[in-house]
């Protein structure tokens, strides 16, 4: 049986997530595992919470991080805050905010959906009208659509939130990171994020922060959280417990690498680290122009760290994406939903956020175009 190991390609990651790994992180993670119970492994946890904050800018004392992919922080929050039969309102304008209208209603929750054109940000106007019409426990919402690369005005809708005293959920799995985030300033009570995109660490933990006030409401159920892995009142125990509860194996080294790749974030300093994602996507835009490109989304709304660049017509998607990967080890995203076919999701996040990323693929790009 061949290694297939051996021959793995290094390969430039521009798509929607993972990013490009920096060689501190991959050395970090290659420490001596630890216990998930040592003393050390606890001293750790704490620094990555300690961190956690820091690029949240949040006070949260429940903050952590989930030992799975983004996808169990939506979960984890959802599983804790949502109880069956609870007015709840997702505001959807991409793929990603339909997948968590899908888990609340699995849940149970009395679910109203209000929905936006991919591609468009939301309408704050239309939100809040929609708010106004029915008491709901909880609002959900993304605040940058990994699937058409908007960025949506959750400041204002967490104001809205808060003005009607709904508890207010917000996906931050693109976002985090590259671009700046007042979970206490803006009225979030549970946020969630992942690993593997602006924070520039492998693909696998969710961190997560809940308000006091949510935690209070998960304390309050009136039954238990339906899911064991997930339940904060749990995992709360393992993370800040006297003394620590066991609660599950977490993967020792993925924790290293994400406690570095918060710290390389604070090292350089979360404001410069936003505005390099915010010059890398300025100076992608402007290079894609100059070989007929365009980006979907109006430039007030763009999300830095994903860009989503209209395929022209007559171009064949699958065909220009196998080819940046086979000849110049190149990977993008395409479109997904109803932009199947019609994007190109360009990733500019992390270690990946550098001018000379953009010279590479816009390089191949024109290479592959022009012919």
């Amino acid at each position: 049986m061949p290694d297939v190991l051996s021959s793995l390609d290094t390969v430039l990651l521009m798509g929607p997530g993972p990013s490009t790994i920096s060689a501190e992180v991959y050395a970090a993670m290659a420490k001596p595992t630890l216990g998930h119970m040592d003393p050390q492994f606890f001293s750790l946890m704490d620094g990555i919470q300690e961190s956690l904050r820091k690029v949240m800018e949040t006070a949260n004392a429940a903050t952590i991080t989930i030992s799975a992919t983004g996808s169990s922080g939506m979960e984890t929050v959802m599983v804790n805050l949502v109880e069956e039969g609870e007015p709840m309102l997702i505001v959807v304008n991409g793929y990603f905010a339909a997948r968590m209208a899908e888990v609340a209603g699995r849940l149970g929750a009395a679910l109203d959906i209000i929905e936006f054109p991919y591609g468009k940000p939301v309408d704050v106007d239309e939100v809040a009208k929609k708010i106004k019409s029915k008491a709901y426990t909880l609002i959900g919402m993304v605040h940058g659509e990994t699937s058409t690369g908007v960025l949506n005005p959750i400041d204002k809708i967490g104001a809205l939130a808060k003005e009607a005293g709904a508890y207010f959920i917000v996906d931050a799995v693109t976002s985090l990171g590259g671009v700046r985030l007042l979970p206490d300033a803006w009225g979030i009570d549970a946020l969630y994020s992942c690993s593997q995109k602006c924070i520039g660490c492998p693909s696998g933990l969710s961190p997560v922060t809940f308000s006091d006030r949510a935690m209070q409401k998960i304390f309050a159920r009136k039954k238990k959280v339906p899911n064991f892995y997930l339940d904060m009142s749990l995992l709360m125990k393992y993370w800040s417990g006297s003394p620590r509860a066991y609660h599950h194996t977490a993967p020792a080294n993925m924790y290293y690498g994400l406690y570095k790749a918060l710290a390389l974030i604070l090292e350089e300093g979360p404001e410069k680290v936003h505005e390099r994602h915010a010059q890398a996507h300025q100076y992608l835009a402007a290079e894609l122009e100059k070989i007929g490109l365009f980006l979907l989304v109006d430039e007030p709304h763009r999300l830095p760290m994903l860009n989503t660049i209209v395929i022209p017509a007559g171009v064949d998607d699958a065909a220009v994406r196998r080819e940046l990967r086979s000849a110049y080890k190149i990977e993008i995203g395409s479109g997904l939903g109803s932009l199947a076919g019609k994007i190109w999701r360009i990733g500019l996040m992390g270690y990946t956020a550098k001018k000379e990323n953009v010279d590479i693929l816009t390089g191949a790009l024109k290479k592959i175009l022009k012919r």
